[in-house]
């Protein structure tokens, strides 16, 4: 699965792509109405995306997205300094429990041309 979120003239946005087993391809965009930082929008991809996942019955996910502060956050790697990063983390965690296995990759921007 694959996740970015978006701040731009346009508003904040985020875009979700499940790939399956088999290459079929899902893909999701969420428009957020409130405002939000691109470290925000990401987490808002990310924690949606769980969300996703979890309805459509997915047990294992490896999970593939651009910003270095959430992955690494979510790795474990760096620590939540912000009380906002903190608690989507918070959020997210809850979710892990109901996969069987779940990892985060950082890719860069560019290796993203699988979508």
């Amino acid at each position: 699965m694959y996740f970015d979120g978006a701040l731009n003239i346009n508003g904040t946005s985020a875009g979700i792509l499940f790939i399956t087993p088999t290459k079929d391809k899902l893909r999701y965009v969420l428009r957020i109405h409130f405002p939000a930082s691109n470290n925000a929008a990401e987490y808002e991809a990310c924690l949606h995306s769980l969300r996703i996942a979890v309805a459509l019955g997915v047990k294992r996910l490896m999970v593939y997205g651009d910003s270095a502060l959430v992955i690494n956050q979510l790795n474990k790697d760096w620590s939540c300094s912000s009380e906002k990063m903190d608690a989507y983390c918070t959020e997210i965690r809850k979710l892990e429990g109901k996969f069987y296995g779940i990892e985060y990759h950082h890719v860069v921007h560019d290796q993203k041309s699988t979508r």
